[in-house]
């Protein structure tokens, strides 16, 4: 038994869309020192998925900078290993994959070159938004066990400690874990089961779902693959129980983000020794401290130098926090510069954004203050 992966990078932009102007979805940095699709990559590497195809879009150059050869993975071989795969026009006139796609479905239309070519048994489909660490041979295991058509990797989540923006696929199963309803919606209630995004398929079962949707015209994965056959296949449940987190919105980035200063998160989400998540290494210098500094409950990534109060935060590469400055409930990406006598609460700054001397800028734990790529404020 063979598997090979597929990475949807571009599909949820347009949820985040102050972090993707510049980027990918896959590509926006998460935790200090990773980016989204870090996860997704090493769940599949961990799982000896080494055969791995990003679909992209647009805005891809980050993306592109970060994954590199795949050696940070493990992934830069002869064989296998990793594939960008650029959109393109396909020569399928009149057809879905005669441009670049608008969804799922037509994203695999897309990719129909790796599906046929890559010579695995079973592929994995999976998004980018999701933050996880789970074991993938399980759940294929389960997928050839159960003899199912599909399976989903689904997550019970709680909508009143887990609130939702935007619609997500529920999911309704029975006893033996048969799909037996599917509803993209915003949840109203307390505890329901939603999709991952994460997809198990046999290849050839997903060669003929790409060449049925090419045939009928057909727009849409959920609604034209797995609605309309739910009574026709078996669509099977496998219900994820570890830490998970999903990027929907600005807010839930924040909030998600800020999860990870809780302890238990941290070590379900990067604890495993045997399922480690991997990124780019650089080669930083040390964080520096200097004399006063004040460092509360935050994580600090290397190269930051820090001369006042940081509470609460997360800080990538290379932050600068002035002296005098107190910084609580923040996230700052990479190169950020903090100058003095600065107060910051529940903000966000993207990459090179730079906060002059005697600045007070707060936001709120429901809509926090977001400073954009390069910005001076």
């Amino acid at each position: 038994m063979t598997a090979a992966g597929l990475i949807f990078s571009n599909i949820h932009d347009q949820s985040i869309p102050e972090m993707t102007r510049r980027r990918t979805m896959a590509s926006i940095p998460f935790g200090c020192r990773y980016r989204l699709v870090d996860f997704a990559l090493s769940n599949m590497v961990n799982s000896d998925i080494t055969n791995v195809g990003i679909i992209t879009h647009y805005n891809y150059q980050s993306l592109m900078d970060h994954v590199g050869n795949g050696k940070d993975w493990d992934l830069a071989r002869r064989s296998g290993g990793i594939k960008i795969l650029p959109p393109y026009v396909a020569a399928y006139e009149n057809s879905a994959a005669s441009k670049l796609y608008e969804n799922r479905l037509e994203a695999l239309m897309g990719a129909v070159n790796f599906i046929n070519r890559c010579g695995a048994d079973y592929i994995v489909l999976s998004d980018c938004d999701g933050v996880l660490n789970i074991d993938l041979s399980d759940v294929i295991d389960d997928h050839i066990k159960s003899g199912a058509f599909m399976t989903i990797v689904t997550k019970k989540l709680d909508k009143t400690v887990y609130p939702f923006e935007i619609p997500v696929s529920v999911l309704k199963v029975d006893d033996d874990g048969r799909i037996v309803d599917l509803m993209d919606t915003v949840p109203q209630k307390g505890n329901e089961l939603v999709s991952t995004n994460i997809t198990v398929v046999s290849r050839a079962d997903l060669q003929s779902i790409v060449a049925e949707s090419m045939a009928r015209g057909y727009k849409s994965f959920h609604k034209d693959i797995i609605a309309k056959n739910l009574k026709k296949k078996v669509f099977r449940s496998y219900e994820y129980k570890g830490f998970y987190a999903v990027v929907s919105s600005l807010e839930s980035y924040f909030a998600n983000s800020m999860k990870l200063l809780e302890d238990d998160a941290r070590r379900d989400l990067f604890g495993n020794a045997d399922r480690q998540i991997y990124t780019k290494i650089r080669n930083s210098a040390p964080t520096k401290y200097a004399d006063g500094a004040k460092v509360k409950n935050s994580l600090l990534a290397d190269g930051c130098v820090i001369e006042g109060e940081v509470e609460n935060c997360i800080l990538f590469r290379n932050v600068h926090i002035g002296k005098g400055t107190v910084v609580k409930n923040c996230i700052l990406l990479q190169d950020t510069y903090v100058g003095a006598n600065v107060n910051l609460n529940c903000v966000i700054t993207d990459k090179n954004a730079v906060i002059k001397d005697d600045r007070n800028l707060s936001g709120h734990e429901s809509m926090p203050f977001f400073i954009g790529k390069g910005q001076t404020v």
